[in-house]
């Protein structure tokens, strides 16, 4: 017996000794595939600002294998955080409540967060830790995307964008229609979607669209939370029937690569201009190295611009086939080495499907990382890394509606203004020479909405009783 506990002792002291050598080790890509050193061309870059000027030039910086990853890989490679006095360390975490927890305990100093994260975690929310995180920029918008395996397919489930040219103003109540008629024909283990996190804007898209079409998320199926490098393998072996997640995990589930799925929608198709990823950092790193912080906003909106850049787009692309970013090839040698990567980089997107139709759609705003495309809604001195602080009362009202708050927030005004920073952003953004909208507030027009329902943050509560469904309806929902 105490053999079998010293021997478990030993285990439980190695596991701690493995980890804090992974956190410690530089200089070459680890176990824990996280890229580590500088690039020659990183290396060659004269800094702007000197290290030893700043409180905390050496910090750490999560990020999650997706396509979302990119412009803190652009920023490794291309020398934008030695730039400005930045000596980063980037982590590659496990999932994105592995990238918002680390922030919350302090294991890393910034890293991207779901955009719902930021709010949730200072409202309490639901599935959220309460924390007082902070974002200033966003990473980018659009990028993600909803996958339905080929049962729901053969059941006569198609894209979107397909429901619209063939129904007109009647898509939404047709797709209801066929949604609704797929999962009463399944037992209760087949009616399960997935997402990436819990009180996240995925979550809210899957229900929205969802409600939107007249179908209760809360009777049909459930939600369950799935990291994204997991979600192809656990659609293949059935633990559930669609999943929302950010690319390249929808193009991986398509015919002609693993076979098992096909895009239903973009997420800009529910929300267009939505924000996906933020900068995530605790308060108390803004407030105990602002320095910092500032030369690492300076350096991502850099990334982005980089990234944004349509003759760089296959160049990132290609990075983030490399194995400590996404790792995402195809398993055929004849193929292009971007076939994963590039439809939500470059804009060539296929929704697949199993008929042997071409389904791939050239667009300019499949991600957005810093110039939005003029076929986007959007103000003057408007581009994507700036933060609108409506647009997290927005993702408050969806907190409530879907019950993972009781009420809106009465100080949703102040909740947003502590935590989406765009105060902030305006005052770097300046120091670099970029103009921002002067106001930190608007209107989404009814038009960049699936169900054309425009929304006011100067009427929150308003907007959420407008709607039918929502958690423990028909009950009002009022400012707490």
């Amino acid at each position: 017996m105490n053999e079998n506990n010293w021997t478990r002792r030993d285990f439980i002291k190695g596991i701690g000794l493995t980890t804090a050598g992974i956190a410690l080790s530089s200089c070459r890509t680890s176990g824990d595939k996280s890229v580590k050193g500088l690039t020659e061309a990183a290396l060659a870059v004269e800094p702007v600002v000197r290290p030893q000027d700043l409180e905390k030039p050496d910090i750490t910086v999560g990020y999650v294998p997706v396509n979302d990853c990119a412009p803190f890989a652009i920023a490794w490679k291309k020398g934008f955080f030695r730039k400005y006095g930045l000596n980063v360390k980037l982590n590659r975490e496990a999932s994105w409540g592995n990238s918002r927890d680390g922030l919350i305990f302090g294991r890393l100093d910034a890293a991207p967060v779901v955009s719902g994260a930021v709010t949730n975690a200072r409202i309490g929310a639901e599935g959220a830790r309460h924390a007082p995180l902070c974002a200033a920029m966003t990473i980018h918008r659009h990028g993600n995307a909803m996958t339905m395996n080929k049962e729901m397919w053969d059941f006569g489930i198609r894209p979107w964008y397909e429901y619209q040219q063939k129904y007109g103003d009647g898509a939404l109540e047709a797709f209801g229609k066929d949604f609704r008629g797929y999962f009463n024909q399944q037992p209760p283990e087949k009616k399960i979607w997935a997402v990436v996190l819990s009180s996240a804007i995925y979550e809210y898209f899957v229900r929205y669209i969802s409600a939107a079409a007249g179908v209760d998320p809360f009777k049909e199926f459930r939600v369950i939370i799935v990291s994204p490098p997991q979600m192809v393998t656990n659609m293949r072996i059935g633990s559930m029937q669609a999943y929302m997640v950010a690319e390249p995990w929808n193009s991986r589930a398509i015919t002609g690569n693993e076979g098992i799925g096909f895009t239903f929608a973009q997420g800009k198709e529910i929300w267009q201009g939505h924000p996906d990823r933020l900068l995530g950092v605790m308060e108390s790193f803004i407030n105990n190295y602002p320095k910092t912080y500032r030369s690492l906003v300076k350096a991502m909106i850099e990334a982005c611009q980089y990234c944004s850049k349509p003759e760089n787009r296959q160049e990132v692309a290609q990075l983030l086939t490399e194995i400590s970013f996404t790792g995402a090839k195809p398993k055929q040698k004849n193929q292009p080495l971007t076939k994963l990567t590039s439809p939500g980089i470059v804009g060539n997107y296929n929704y697949g499907g199993f008929d042997g139709k071409d389904r791939t759609i050239k667009a300019d705003d499949t991600t957005i990382f810093y110039d939005i495309p003029d076929s986007i809604p959007h103000e003057t001195g408007e581009h994507s890394t700036f933060l609108w602080r409506s647009q997290s009362i927005w993702l408050m009202t969806q907190a409530a509606r879907w019950g993972q708050i009781k009420e809106v927030p009465k100080n949703a005004n102040q909740v947003a203004e502590k935590g989406w920073r765009t105060d902030l952003y305006r005052d770097i953004a300046a120091e670099m020479g970029i103009q921002c909208p002067k106001d930190d507030y608007k209107v989404e027009p009814p038009e960049v909405f699936i169900d054309k329902k425009g929304f006011d943050p100067s009427d929150p509560v308003g907007y959420l009783n407008s709607f039918a469904i929502k958690a423990k309806a028909p009950t009002r929902i009022f400012m707490s």
